[in-house]
């Protein structure tokens, strides 16, 4: 296999690939400015590579801050989003990390990085596969509760929404007791309750 092969080889199993992907693979760096000038390979952030003959869904910016910030959880305002739950279009990804947790510098997308622990952070997540990479996301029901956790910062007119558009789902609706038990974990029992009481 020669050092083009495998570099598209990396690159269609990553979805998103990091440098250090190619450089472990054995795949000079010269060859991927070779590879993006060919138009093979785009270059989507600092040290980001995609194969151009992926179709991407507009969700690969939440692929890509995986790749960048390998122990972050899409949360939030991203976490609606994907689930479906807001009409809000974030501007950035956002992300849920550890308090003591390294964020990148200069990242190749725009980021909000909220910091949390123990199971605030570690607690109703979920791993989805977008563009080849595991994702984890927050569940539904801990979205929720976290925009309530964080409504300072996200806007208690975002959580409301959230909410609404969770129990007006079927599915999610019947998710009360995940709510709860979020809620619990979060602290915000006192604060969701007569939301929730106005919306039963």
């Amino acid at each position: 296999m020669t050092h083009i092969e495998r570099a598209l080889a990396v690159a269609q199993a990553q979805g998103v690939a990091r440098t250090r992907d190619f450089v472990t693979a054995g795949v000079p760096r010269v060859y991927l400015k070779r590879l993006v000038e060919d138009g093979r390979l785009s270059q989507v952030g600092r040290g980001l590579y995609r194969p151009n003959d992926v179709s991407l869904p507009t969700t690969s910016s939440l692929a890509e801050a995986a790749r960048v910030v390998p122990n972050g959880v899409i949360a939030l305002l991203s976490a609606l989003r994907f689930h479906g739950l807001t009409t809000q279009a974030p501007h950035a990804v956002w992300l849920l990390i550890g308090t003591r947790a390294w964020t990148p510098v200069n990242p190749p997308m725009r980021l909000k990085i909220v910091r949390a622990s123990g199971p605030s952070l570690t607690e109703g997540v979920e791993t989805h596969d977008i563009d080849g990479v595991s994702v984890p996301i927050t569940s539904p029901a801990k979205t929720v509760v976290d925009c309530f956790k964080y409504r300072r910062r996200v806007g208690l007119d975002v959580a409301l929404e959230a909410l609404q558009d969770f129990m007006k789902d079927s599915a999610h609706g019947r998710q009360r007791d995940a709510l709860w038990r979020y809620a619990e974990i979060d602290r915000v029992q006192a604060v969701i309750r007569p939301y929730l009481e106005a919306l039963s």
